[in-house]
C-alpha cells in the first residue's frame, strides 16, 4: 500500500532521512519509533506531499506521490487522515462544529455533514460532548475530536504524529485503544512516537529511526535504541 524506495531528504545540507526503505501493507498498524529529530515527522511530510524527497520514490496505492501535480494533491490527501500532538482545534467552535468545518471546507453537503458528524463523534466516544467547546474538554477528549476530524474522508491511512505527547497515562491509553479500534475497522495506522511504554505494549510492527536511518524493522517489535 505504501512504499518508501531509497528515500533521502536533505535540508540545507542537513540529512533528515538517509536511504530509507520500507513497505506497509493495507490494514497494518505500524509504530514509527525513535527520538526527537530521528526523521519521523519528515516521513509524514513526504507521505502527504508537503515535502519532496531529495532522492528516491514514494508510492501510495501504486501512485508515485511526487509525480502528482498540485491540483490533484487534495485528492491524494483525502486518502490520509492526520492527527497531531497539539490537536489543532478551532477554539471558538464546538466539537461538532470542528468536525463539520473540516467537511464544509472539503465541499460536503449539509445533509452529509448532519449525518456523518454525529456518527464520527459516536465512534470516538464523544456524542455526549458534541456541543462543548475545546476549553470544556480534557486533553484526551480534544484528541478524540481531532481523530474524528481526521476520519471525515474515510481515509485508507491515519498518520498519528505523537498523538499522546500532551496526555497523561490514562488518556494516552484511551487514544491508543481508539487508534487500534480504527485499525481493526480496516484503516492502516502509522503511529509516530518516542513513548517506549506505548510501543513495548502494543505488540505490533515497529520501524525504528535514528539520525534519519532505519536501524530496525521488526514484527512484534520493541523500542530499542
Amino acid at each position: 500500500m505504501i512504499i518508501f524506495q531509497n528515500i533521502s531528504k536533505i535540508y540545507d545540507g542537513c540529512t533528515a532521512l538517509d536511504r530509507v526503505n520500507f513497505a506497509i501493507k493495507p490494514k497494518e498498524f505500524i509504530s514509527l519509533a525513535g527520538p526527537s529529530g530521528a526523521g519521523k515527522s519528515t516521513v509524514f511530510k513526504l507521505l502527504i506531499g508537503e515535502e519532496q524527497p531529495t532522492k528516491g520514490k514514494i508510492f501510495l496505492d501504486k501512485q508515485n506521490i511526487h509525480l502528482i501535480n498540485n491540483s490533484n494533491l487534495p485528492q491524494l490527501r483525502r486518502k490520509i487522515g492526520m492527527v497531531f500532538q497539539d490537536f489543532r482545534l478551532l477554539s471558538d467552535r464546538t466539537a461538532y462544529e470542528n468536525v463539520a468545518f473540516a467537511m464544509e471546507v472539503a465541499g460536503a453537503a449539509d445533509r452529509e455533514i448532519e449525518q456523518d458528524v454525529p456518527q464520527l463523534l459516536e465512534l470516538v466516544g464523544l456524542l455526549d460532548k458534541l456541543n462543548q467547546f475545546p476549553h470544556q474538554l480534557s486533553g484526551g477528549e480534544k484528541q478524540r475530536v481531532a481523530i474524528a476530524r481526521a476520519l471525515i474522508h474515510r481515509p485508507s491511512v491515519i498518520l498519528a504524529d505523537e498523538p499522546t505527547g500532551n496526555l497523561d497515562l490514562l488518556n494516552t491509553w484511551d487514544i491508543i485503544r481508539l487508534l487500534m479500534k480504527i485499525n481493526e475497522l480496516g484503516t492502516t495506522v502509522i503511529l509516530a512516537t518516542h513513548d517506549r511504554e506505548v510501543i513495548n505494549n502494543l505488540g505490533r510492527r515497529v520501524i525504528t529511526l535514528d539520525k534519519g536511518r532505519i536501524i530496525r524493522d521488526e514484527e512484534d517489535g520493541r523500542y530499542i535504541l
